[in-house]
């Protein structure tokens, strides 16, 4: 008969714990993996299987009754939310830039439910945030994402560290890389929209007595679905180079 001592139930608690920690962290924040519209029993499910999966790589002797547990728990809870909310900086940048978008072309005012976020956001943001899913997924950044979550356990085990102050003010820093990232998006129809609101001044000044606002309206909205659909080609790109900064600043962050 097999005896399970209690150092040996204490370490795979530990782990199973510690691995929890991290994997609902990340998953309460990361996009696809936070997402609303999936329903809350199948998040959970997929959280459970991931911290079973990755239990293995996260023993540690710190007691979990006591103050150094709870220090530890709260560590592993801001590592996992540090790396979901880096990559879900890059998913909003993509949005934010499909928002300037619609301001340009006067379809600010259409929005709607989000089901993704949870509230209303504009319709054009939507559409590009369900684009940028699907890349995400086509290119296997889910599975990326698992990955760089059980390398974290190597560079960065329980107990001994947590995401340091630099690592704080790098995320505070890719600030800027969520509005660089939104123009990069929004730039190509943005520019053909502001080319054809320099010709309607054009207009304006040649023939005062116009009614710009009920001529340049549906032509505005015409012309920029145009632009739209030729800036999609662009989007990939653009959602590369995002993603690009994104990945480098979660493997920093974790010491990978």
């Amino acid at each position: 008969m097999t005896t399970i001592q209690l150092v040996q139930l204490q370490a795979w608690l530990g782990g199973l714990l510690w691995a929890f920690g991290r994997v609902s962290g990340m998953c309460l924040v990361a996009p696809v993996f936070s997402a609303t519209m999936i329903p809350m029993r199948i998040r959970l499910i997929v959280a459970l299987v991931l911290t079973a999966v990755l239990a293995p790589l996260a023993p540690t002797q710190v007691d979990l009754l006591t103050g150094e547990g709870f220090v530890t728990m709260a560590s592993q809870l801001l590592i996992g939310v540090a790396i979901g909310f880096v990559l879900q900086l890059a998913f909003q940048a993509v949005q934010f830039g499909a928002q300037l978008i619609s301001q340009s072309m006067n379809l600010g005012f259409a929005e709607s439910i989000n089901p993704l976020a949870g509230g209303s956001s504009a319709v054009l943001g939507q559409i590009y945030g369900l684009l940028v899913t699907l890349l995400f997924l086509a290119m296997d950044g889910h599975l990326h994402l698992i990955q760089l979550l059980a390398d974290s356990f190597h560079s960065l085990p329980p107990g001994v560290a947590t995401v340091s102050a630099d690592g704080l003010h790098a995320i505070a820093s890719f600030g800027t890389q969520f509005f660089a990232g939104a123009v990069r998006v929004a730039l190509p129809a943005m520019t053909s929209l502001l080319v054809v609101n320099i010709g309607f001044a054009a207009i304006s000044r040649a023939a005062p007595s116009m009614n710009l606002f009920a001529v340049g309206f549906p032509i505005t909205v015409t012309l920029g679905f145009i632009a739209l659909w030729l800036s999609l080609r662009s989007l990939h790109g653009a959602f590369d180079a995002i993603q690009e900064s994104a990945w480098s600043l979660m493997r920093e962050l974790v010491g990978g």
